[in-house]
């Protein structure tokens, strides 16, 4: 199932000339923030085995693992750094102010409403309609706005980022203006809950941590339903160094549908259904046809059908092959 309507484009969402800038930016701030700070080594984020050397990007270094094929940044900057990043850095600052803002009804229509009626279909599934709705790293809480409509009462946001967390509070949404792992239990209801993260465990300076902390905050039978990129996507494959989704310092951890069920086995998390509902990885291709380089896709994405393209997309998306990835899961 996708999240999204088959029609939507990636300059939708990610328009081209306000995306690029973003990344302009990003790649500068690198500069400003990591050049010079600690690197720490580490093995694999998903299984701890020793990763070999991939490629290099904006001076960060990528690693993949040879056992469960993760694609992750090692050495890594401290945490310290990606904190004050993502509070005070310029591009952090454009993404909030500008492009958040330049595409937030197109998202709300083409991913917001959809996730959420995706969202509603899991919980019915689960058993899980009554759980207070917990949306960690919820932005400018189009989301949590979008499945208040349809669940009828308003989700907890959790954003560190004071502009987004300003956008939140703008909307009547309750907010705890932390990241995850400084908040404590008396921050939230003591009831069932779901935790729901979008697009947030790519940025995560320790995923190990981030679960055993999100652990701590779940009771015996809680969900945790979120989403984020899957490295062995056809569009990151195909692009590798060249994929836009490669972007330090915002990315730095590519699990997989493999991958990840080895991640939530290590935490002791039942793992309940892993998916890649995504819809976009053959208009990503196209979109960058020229950084290409393998001869099969080259090929497909400038001779084949829209009919054609479709059908791949669909087969890509069933077969576990987008590089968008969906978890479910539970503590047990």
């Amino acid at each position: 199932m996708s999240f999204a309507p088959r029609s939507m484009k990636e300059e939708d969402i990610r328009p081209r000339k306000i995306f690029d800038e973003y990344l302009r930016l990003a790649e500068r701030d690198t500069e400003t923030y990591f050049s010079g700070v600690e690197r720490v080594a580490s093995n694999c984020p998903a299984c701890d085995s020793k990763g070999r050397e991939a490629f290099h990007k904006f001076g960060f270094a990528y690693e993949i693992c040879p056992f469960c094929q993760t694609l992750y940044v090692n050495p890594r900057p401290v945490a310290g750094a990606f904190m004050k990043y993502y509070i005070e850095s310029p591009s952090a600052e454009y993404w909030a102010s500008t492009f958040y803002k330049e595409t937030a009804e197109a998202r709300k229509y083409l991913l917001w409403e959809p996730k959420s009626r995706l969202l509603l279909d899991t919980l019915e599934r689960h058993s899980a309609i009554g759980y207070t709705l917990i949306d960690i790293g919820g932005g400018y809480g189009l989301f949590a706005e979008a499945i208040s409509k349809i669940i009828g009462r308003l989700p907890i946001v959790i954003e560190p980022s004071p502009h987004l967390a300003a956008s939140c509070r703008e909307r009547s949404l309750p907010v705890v203006e932390k990241f995850l792992e400084d908040v404590v239990s008396e921050d939230l209801p003591t009831c069932h809950k779901v935790f729901v993260s979008f697009e947030l465990f790519e940025h995560l300076h320790d995923p190990g941590k981030f679960l055993q902390h999100l652990k701590t905050l779940m009771g015996s039978g809680d969900l945790f339903v979120f989403t984020t990129l899957s490295g062995l996507g056809v569009d990151i494959q195909a692009l590798w160094q060249d994929s836009k989704s490669v972007s330090p310092p915002h990315h730095l951890n590519f699990f997989n549908p493999t991958s990840i069920g080895l991640f939530l086995k290590r935490f002791e998390f039942q793992n309940i259904e892993i998916t890649t509902p995504g819809s976009l990885d053959i208009d990503i291709l196209a979109n960058n046809q020229e950084l290409i380089k393998d001869r099969f896709w080259r090929s497909f994405i400038t001779t084949a059908t829209d009919e054609q393209k479709q059908h791949w997309q669909n087969l890509i998306s069933t077969s576990g092959w987008s590089s968008h990835m969906m978890v479910v899961c539970k503590k047990q």
